[in-house]
């Protein structure tokens, strides 16, 4: 598969990623999901596996929040992970060129994303006429351009980085690339500190020192500490017990009211 051709392919993984929006947010533009498909058009699965779940630990705390737009895991994940197969190179180069380059994807997003909003006056004008197709046009248009721009930038950085990127890594000292690779190792547990940030509270406390001690000190790994969590939630919600005769008899009359009264 000549470059060109991968370098269409990988463009569209990265758009893709942008219509994971579009199509119910299932959080399919995550690096754990793109990377594997990188590895795939590269001819390379096994290091797009091991290089999307590694970019997964390390954009895990890059999420929305408020105000906050973190940097863009689409553009970095994909061509950190392409270049990392592409040059021949692990998963400590991959991490050492994704931040970078989800922030210059970021700077550039901001500024469409500063002009795109002038074409609104369309839709509002729709709306005020009571023309649906203007809203459309516009609700389309809007949609399209981020796609399209993200599958541009993503197709000329691959098809005419590459040997740029080379370059670039040969020039970094490998005490740096090193380094990364350690601060990687790091920056997982930021993640979790910055999710936990914002959903740990008092009940869940107890919760999370007893995953800690099943992993730990009893040396049960991660998918086991999730089934005991699945089975914590199924005792913690009755989801398996069943529901009293009188309270679903008491459900279908308030149904039936409702009803009656529309």
């Amino acid at each position: 598969m000549n470059t060109l051709i991968q370098a269409l392919l990988i463009g569209l993984i990265a758009a893709y990623g942008v219509l994971d929006y579009q199509l119910g947010t299932l959080y399919t533009f995550r690096p754990i999901v793109l990377g594997p498909l990188v590895g795939l058009v590269l001819g390379d699965l096994g290091a797009g596996l091991t290089i999307g779940a590694s970019l997964e630990l390390f954009f895990m705390g890059a999420i929305s929040v408020g105000a906050y737009i973190p940097p863009d895991v689409i553009a970095g994940g994909v061509l950190a992970t392409a270049y990392a197969i592409s040059l021949d190179k692990g998963v400590d180069a991959a991490i050492t060129l994704a931040m970078p380059i989800a922030l210059l994807v970021l700077a550039l997003d901001n500024f469409v994303n500063a002009l795109l909003p002038l074409i609104l006056k369309i839709a509002d004008n729709g709306a005020a006429e009571g023309n649906p197709k203007k809203i459309r046009m516009i609700h389309w248009a809007y949609g399209l351009v981020g796609t399209a721009i993200k599958f541009v930038v993503v197709f000329l950085a691959f098809y005419l980085g590459a040997d740029a990127m080379q370059k670039v890594l040969d020039m970094i000292p490998q005490v740096i690339i090193d380094g990364m690779g350690v601060a990687a190792g790091l920056l997982p547990a930021m993640g979790f500190a910055m999710l936990m940030r914002m959903i740990l509270n008092k009940k869940l406390i107890p919760f999370y020192f007893l995953g800690f001690v099943l992993s730990a000190y009893l040396n049960l790994p991660v998918l086991g500490v999730a089934i005991v969590g699945v089975i914590i939630v199924i005792e913690k919600f009755g989801l398996l017990e069943p529901r009293p005769a009188a309270a679903t008899a008491g459900a279908e009359t308030a149904e039936e009211v409702d009803d009656d009264d529309f």
